[in-house]
């Protein structure tokens, strides 16, 4: 078992500590968004509405079948508290387009190009650290053999998992809890009053 520390309510795997971790989307090609298992990215009660708003700038960005799928059965499945966002084959979430034979998402390409103004669903803006619920917010790394180049990239660079992921831990919890985060990691040193 491994130990848990707490900064206000979020429980954090303190493996995450020392992890090292870099995206290296040219040696993995995206697979994160693209696994099979037949369920896609979890998403948050409150990025229904959100994703849904992002639709008349996001499918014009997919094929014709991820288009379709969309308009007849919906881009997520699931009840409150448990949604996520459906599958193509078993595999692609509904949201993927391929470009340089890499696994993009729709989603942050409108959004990176000014479109909207919903990036991802922070599930995916977190990865490879997933959320679990269980009276609060627990922290784990997900692994993934697809994600071994970044892991050797972060070694490589020197790039801890939360220095990585310090934008999308920011976007879920503030900069107050991510400074408390980074004191913890020994990145940062304590602030004296």
């Amino acid at each position: 078992m491994r130990e848990l520390f707490v900064i206000d309510e979020v429980a954090v795997d303190s493996s995450l500590l020392k992890r090292k971790f870099a995206c290296d989307l040219l040696k993995c090609k995206g697979a994160c968004c693209s696994l099979p298992g037949g369920r896609g990215a979890p998403l948050l009660d409150s990025e229904i509405s959100e994703i849904q708003s992002t639709l008349p700038e996001v499918l014009p960005l997919l094929s014709k079948e991820k288009q379709k799928l969309i308009e007849k059965d919906g881009f997520y499945e699931g009840s409150r508290g448990d949604y996520a966002t459906t599958c193509v084959d078993d595999e692609d979430c509904v949201f993927v387009y391929r470009e340089d034979g890499i696994a993009k998402c729709a989603i942050e390409k409108a959004y990176n190009d000014g479109k909207v103004g919903f990036k991802k669903p922070i599930s995916c803006n977190l990865y490879p650290i997933r959320v679990s619920r269980f009276g609060g917010d627990i922290l784990r790394y997900h692994e993934l053999k697809e994600c071994d180049p970044a892991v050797k990239k972060g070694e490589i660079e020197d790039v801890g998992v939360i220095e990585f992921l310090k934008s999308a831990l920011t976007r879920l919890y503030g900069e107050e809890w991510y400074s408390k985060l980074e004191i913890h990691a020994g990145l940062k040193p304590v602030e004296k009053s």
